[in-house]
């Protein structure tokens, strides 16, 4: 007999990529595919760790030998770095059974690795009665994966897994964490915001998601701000004349850009004027691509195609170097779109790409 089963879903990023690392606004919302764990709890001390969907039977762990690098890498590194977070940061959590199965696309950009988190955050937290709410369990997550796991991402996607509310889009301010749950039901206006996994794999642990961080930091120590947050739209230029460095140059102006753009979107979608999002999302795509250059032939594919077959607009989503893009478009053209994207990836002797309705959904739960 289980003790309880909890879902907590990955997500997709409106607006606002690579900024969640600078202290910068991000948009995401929570998307209707879930990772899903059923938990049993253990007395010894043994971390029992189980998927449906990979191969290799069930791994086991001590929770007391669990250390930073230490662990037999692969995807249990992720489950069970939250656990060494927790009892890193004092709650008395123990061994555990759980079992996990999941359709949140992997190496998609679309956070399966937060959901996997963020899902056994909250079982345990549920199970071991340890009190903690939402926010403080997305930073134990990006714990988790910063120091457990290696991987240098920000604390965008784990909040998003835990925080976000069907419906809506989450506005997150990732200094303080302040969020805002901004009203985003497309359906209601004729629009589909449409996932193009282009199933181009990519690891954020790999070495050029970090090097774009550290030139992120560098940017920022040589101009004297605590992040690149703090350079305004108004002073971009001239924070760029600042810089010696003609590599990081172009990265300060895409996340300088980005926040900007995150602000225009959040003022679009209050004033109603929805379709108006689109150009700013293409403009996000070129930043990505010319600037922070973390696109690829299958990701600019997708928003060429899609923006010759009439897409209101179109960008990648996530961290780059493949995963997914998004689409916005009317509902009366999404077929046109789908169409075209198939032909398109088909003629260039591409994989065939998935792709899907994006719907605002909720965030992590406990189901049973």
């Amino acid at each position: 007999m289980s003790d309880g089963v909890w879902a907590a879903p990955g997500r997709v990023n409106l607006i606002g990529e690579h900024t969640d690392y600078n202290d910068g606004f991000v948009m995401p919302f929570a998307l209707p595919h879930t990772t899903v764990a059923t938990l049993s709890r253990r007395d010894d001390g043994v971390l029992r760790l189980h998927s449906a969907d990979v191969g290799g039977g069930a791994v086991e762990l001590r929770v007391d030998d669990l250390e930073p690098g230490r662990g037999p890498g692969g995807w249990t590194d992720y489950p069970a770095g939250v656990v060494w977070a927790l009892r890193d940061a004092g709650h008395a959590v123990g061994g555990a059974d759980i079992h996990y199965e999941s359709t949140v696309p992997t190496g998609a950009g679309l956070s399966s690795s937060a959901a996997l988190e963020v899902v056994t955050a909250l079982a345990l937290n549920d199970l071991y009665e340890l009190g903690l709410e939402r926010r403080r369990m997305a930073r134990l997550c990006r714990r988790a994966e910063n120091v457990y796991v290696g991987a240098p991402t920000g604390i965008m996607d784990q909040t998003a897994s835990a925080c976000c509310t069907a419906g809506h889009a989450l506005h997150l301010d990732t200094r303080d964490l302040s969020q805002r749950q901004i009203p985003l039901d497309l359906a209601a206006l004729g629009l589909e915001l449409l996932v193009v996994d282009t199933r181009v794999k990519h690891a954020h642990s790999e070495g050029e998601y970090g090097n774009r961080r550290a030139g992120c930091e560098s940017a920022a120590a040589a101009l004297g701000v605590p992040a690149l947050r703090d350079v305004p739209y108004t002073g971009l230029e001239a924070a760029l004349a600042r810089l010696e460095d003609p590599e990081v140059r172009p990265l300060v102006r895409h996340i300088v850009t980005e926040n900007h753009r995150v602000e225009r979107v959040i003022a679009l979608l209050e004033s109603g004027d929805v379709r108006a999002i689109g150009p700013v999302l293409t403009e996000g795509h070129a930043s990505l691509r010319d600037d922070f250059r973390v696109s690829c032939p299958e990701l600019d594919l997708v928003v060429d195609t899609a923006l010759a077959s009439g897409a209101l607009g179109a960008r990648m989503t996530g961290g780059g170097f493949g995963g997914s893009a998004i689409v916005l478009t009317e509902t009366s053209m999404a077929a046109t779109v789908r169409t075209s994207l198939l032909k398109s990836f088909a003629a260039q002797g591409r994989t065939e790409p998935r792709i899907f309705t994006a719907i605002p959904s909720a965030g992590a739960t406990r189901v049973s």
